[in-house]
């Protein structure tokens, strides 16, 4: 069998996460690591379980819960899913990690401008947009 998916319940209210551990006990691939009442308690909670996935509550909308920014930037392999008990609503996040190369003339000049030019995210003029040995692609 393969390895478990590794579950820590941080979701609230009461009666969402208990659903959420019954639907999981029936379930022979996912392990439940921990449950987490308090959302200040998630961080040493993934910290001491290593979970695969976090289930929280999705509070607002539309709109990330503070929460995801803190574990990514500590954990970024972690991935998430926010459950709004009273919207019927769920969203899944994960951090990822774009790597970019461009072909840089192998002369002083090519890497002193390199060294002086913003990274493409900063710079989206049609230059890095270009065809050629100086466009940029993702790894």
């Amino acid at each position: 069998m393969d390895k478990p998916i590794r579950v820590l319940v941080a979701n609230r209210p009461r009666l969402i996460r208990e659903l959420i551990l019954t639907t999981f006990t029936d379930q022979p691939d996912i392990e439940v690591v921990g449950q987490v009442t308090d959302e200040a308690d998630i961080l040493e909670s993934v910290e001491k379980t290593n979970p695969d996935f976090v289930l929280i509550a999705q509070d607002s909308l539309g709109r990330r819960p503070n929460v995801c920014d803190i574990v990514f930037r500590l954990y970024p392999k972690v991935r998430i899913i926010a459950v709004a008990s009273n919207q019927k609503y769920s969203v899944h996040y994960w951090a990822s990690l774009d790597i970019h190369s461009r072909d840089v003339e192998p002369s002083e000049e090519g890497i002193l401008g390199v060294l002086r030019s913003k990274p493409a995210s900063e710079s989206l003029d049609t230059k890095s947009r270009k065809s050629g040995p100086e466009r940029d692609s993702v790894i």
